[in-house]
């Protein structure tokens, strides 16, 4: 490995990367033979990315514009599956981290959505939320995501550390769930911080921070994007498949709407409200990749015998298409520029590991649906859903049925919570009232299904979306009735960028995508598969045993 000096690596961390969209190299010819996971020794190296928040028909639409050893790495000489799903219904963000690694679905790792509600208390819960732990140097504010003790299951990275202490797990995202979910129990999390522009661990993990990451940070990297512009890689007319800037529904707060779009615009200094918007701008992947670089040398991953895990998720593709949507051209030009950081960053791994040391795994914790307002322009039957509305409409019809009172008292992960102090004291059964509500709720324009707590402890997996939903539903954190909207549809109530969180194949559909040829082999495979099979592929890998909470199978090679 490559032993060159922690302070070149925070030269690098400060100099932003300018690698990473460099000029394309021919990378070598590569085996295209399957192996078994057992076929090899292990990696020394396990490159987990996410891309926050990307459905696989951005990944194919864009193909014929990808630099030849990004994103192409994998689809030209690595085994891709083109029809990889989400098998579970509520698909955010917590919720895709928590599976990826686990191969469980969120009915066994409790991770139910990014937040939800008690169902006994009504109080917040957040997914990583844990009170006796604090970030180090940087505030802890209350519900912060600070640690896995929430994750009910085991990642592979617990099972490595658990057979060999020695072998590391670094999580390193843009949010804190994208970290700590999966670095797992035993791995550490680093994560951004949006109001100091520092990456910060917690209590949970260290009393302090090893000197590579206070390196990192002393020497303020963040910084150098004040007044950095970020302009389209290409000319107008290479964006025709894609939706122009300026668009009504499309957000205009932080860094605007508009390309070219210049960070810290009428800001007197890098500051708390900057720091935040660089994750909506490719320069927050280009600085969550110089922090994962000064990883791989502060730990030394990859260095020995004893096989590493670096999980990496990247959030600006998330915020790019909540604000602007998927179809848009802001998404579409933020997709390119990640593709050159990910060149970049396989040719930095190549140079300093050896291409043939590591495996690199990319998938996404999401997809993404369509701006609704856009959709509508194409002939669609596509709106939002307000909550508020919702809960409303179903409270008065159930005072009709039942009398003065607020019976549904908030919405919880897709959810439907109730009153039952309400519904005891008026002698009523709680299965009649959620039955009741099931069929107010069907009333409601944009409602497609809703499922009862008696249908989502059953056994049908006839009916559409019963399934993917008792997936996302666990009996002591999720609420009693399920809805699930229509498609194309979203709730919501401001007119304003796009969102997630569906059972429809928009949602679900996301890359996995694989590049090490002694372990994977080459070619694409067309037969569905579930991210739930990566967990169990990758313990294969590295010839551990499987999480013991996993669903999913080994892929196909």
């Amino acid at each position: 490995m490559n032993k060159k000096p922690i302070a070149i690596t925070i030269a690098i961390a400060a100099l932003l990367l300018a690698g990473c969209a460099g000029t394309p190299s021919t990378p070598a010819p590569v085996a295209t033979t399957a192996a078994t996971g057992s076929a090899a020794p292990p990696p020394k190296l396990l490159v987990f990315i996410v891309i926050d928040g990307l459905p696989m028909r951005q990944v194919l639409a864009y193909r014929d514009q990808l630099q030849p050893d990004g994103f192409k790495r994998f689809l030209d000489r690595g085994r891709w599956y083109a029809n990889a799903h989400y098998g579970h219904g509520h698909t955010v963000t917590a919720a895709g981290h928590a599976t990826m690694l686990t191969g469980a679905y969120p009915q066994r790792s409790g991770i139910i959505s990014n937040e939800w509600r008690d169902p006994k208390t009504g109080a917040e819960v957040y997914n990583t939320q844990d009170e006796t732990a604090h970030y180090l140097d940087n505030e802890t504010k209350p519900l912060s995501g600070t640690s896995p003790r929430m994750l009910l299951a085991e990642t592979v990275g617990d099972v490595l550390r658990s057979a060999d202490p020695a072998s590391k797990v670094i999580g390193i995202s843009g949010k804190d769930r994208g970290a700590i979910l999966p670095a797992g129990h035993k791995g550490t999390a680093y994560m951004y911080m949006s109001e100091s522009g520092q990456f910060a661990s917690s209590s949970y993990y260290m009393a302090a921070h090893p000197a590579w990451v206070k390196a990192f940070n002393a020497a303020k990297p963040a910084d150098a994007f004040f007044g950095k512009v970020w302009s389209p890689l290409l000319p107008e007319s290479a964006y025709a498949r894609s939706v122009p800037d300026g668009q009504a529904w499309q957000s205009n707060s932080g860094n605007g709407n508009r390309l070219p779009a210049k960070l810290g615009d009428q800001m007197e200094a890098p500051g708390p409200r900057f720091y935040a918007n660089i994750l909506p701008s490719p320069f927050g992947d280009e600085l969550t990749l110089a922090f994962a670089r000064a990883a791989i040398e502060g730990e030394q991953l990859g260095a020995d015998a004893k096989p590493d895990i670096l999980s990496v998720s990247l959030s600006s593709h998330d915020y790019i298409n909540h604000a602007f949507g998927p179809e848009s051209r802001l998404s579409h030009d933020h997709f390119l520029q990640l593709d050159r950081y990910l060149q970049g960053f396989f040719q930095y791994l190549d140079a300093t590991l050896g291409a043939g040391n590591y495996l690199a795994m990319l998938t996404a914790d999401h997809g993404f649906a369509d701006t609704p307002e856009w959709a509508k322009t194409q002939g669609r039957d596509a709106a939002r859903l307000n909550p508020s509305t919702l809960l409303s409409q179903l409270n008065a019809g159930l005072v009709k049925q039942y009398g003065e009172g607020k019976w549904a008292t908030a919405m919880s992960a897709s959810g439907v919570l109730f009153d039952e102090q309400l519904i005891a004291a008026r002698g009523l059964k709680s299965a009649d009232v959620y039955q009741q509500a099931k069929t107010l709720l069907l009333q409601q324009d944009g409602v497609a299904a809703v499922f009862t707590q008696q249908q989502l402890q059953g056994s049908d997996t006839s009916t559409p979306y019963l399934e993917q939903m008792r997936k996302s539903w666990h009996p002591a954190r999720s609420a009693p009735l399920i809805v699930v909207i229509k498609e194309n549809w979203l709730f919501g109530s401001r007119p304003l960028g796009s969102s997630h969180g569906t059972p429809y194949p928009y949602d679900t559909q996301v890359p996995i995508l694989t590049w090490g040829p002694q372990w994977v082999g080459a070619g694409e495979v067309t037969q569905r598969v579930e991210v739930a099979d990566i967990a169990p592929t990758l313990a294969a890998i590295l010839q551990i045993r499987t999480p013991a909470q996993a669903q999913g199978k080994p892929l196909p090679r």
